[in-house]
């Protein structure tokens, strides 16, 4: 990923939280003849080696998962909030349109979790991600012989984070009149995205100011 030294992001809270609030990611891998990509749920998992590790699964009728088996480090993708931004917007004049959005990209090796204990930890880690915030979380009761047949279905992964490329690109290049204006215009937006970029933005020029 192109990453001027302006738009370069470094805290790993700050590029943990991205990736948790925007897990369904993209999965790009390469079977040594073409590059192939599936999108897919990663939870994040600090503690599991060196840098943290994400782990997942996809559908065994998904071919991705024998690209597995060479060695190769794949890139798992995780797009944060990005909206255009107007020159409109900006108090210095003849200024052009741009777009600013935040990425995140992780690197690392994959293995393949087919020990039915290892498997069975990625599948429970998975659901109590995404069920911790519902308001009547689902718990697994599934009898034995259906959670087999569908565990067959589906193969579970680790990808061990050997780097990790995090770009926020939220106006760091702009004159603080220039932030402000963009940042006025995207908190009045119907769009959700763009009103989380605009927090993002007015939270980056803040923590600069104090630095």
């Amino acid at each position: 990923m192109y990453l001027p030294a302006h738009f370069t992001e470094k805290d790993e809270a700050k590029i943990a939280a991205v990736i948790r609030a925007n897990s369904f990611a993209t999965l790009v891998t390469f079977d040594g003849a073409q590059s192939f990509a599936s999108h897919v749920p990663l939870v994040l998992q600090p503690a599991r080696g060196p840098r943290g590790a994400l782990i997942g699964h996809v559908a065994r009728a998904n071919p991705q998962w024998h690209h597995f088996s060479d060695g190769r480090e794949v890139l798992a993708i995780f797009a944060g909030p990005h909206a255009y931004i107007s020159p409109s917007w900006y108090s210095t004049p003849l200024m052009v349109p741009t777009w600013n959005y935040v990425a995140v990209h992780v690197y690392g090796i994959p293995r393949l979790v087919e020990d039915t204990a290892g498997f069975e930890e990625i599948l429970r880690l998975t659901v109590n991600e995404f069920e911790s915030g519902q308001p009547k979380p689902w718990r697994e009761a599934l009898p034995a012989d259906h959670k087999a047949a569908m565990m067959k279905a589906i193969v579970g992964f680790e990808i061990e984070i050997t780097r990790v490329e995090a770009k926020f690109k939220l106006s760091q290049n702009r004159k603080p009149e220039d932030i402000a204006g963009a940042v006025a215009a995207l908190s009045q937006s119907e769009n959700q995205t763009a009103r989380e970029l605009a927090a993002l933005m007015k939270s980056q020029y803040e923590q600069a100011q104090q630095s």
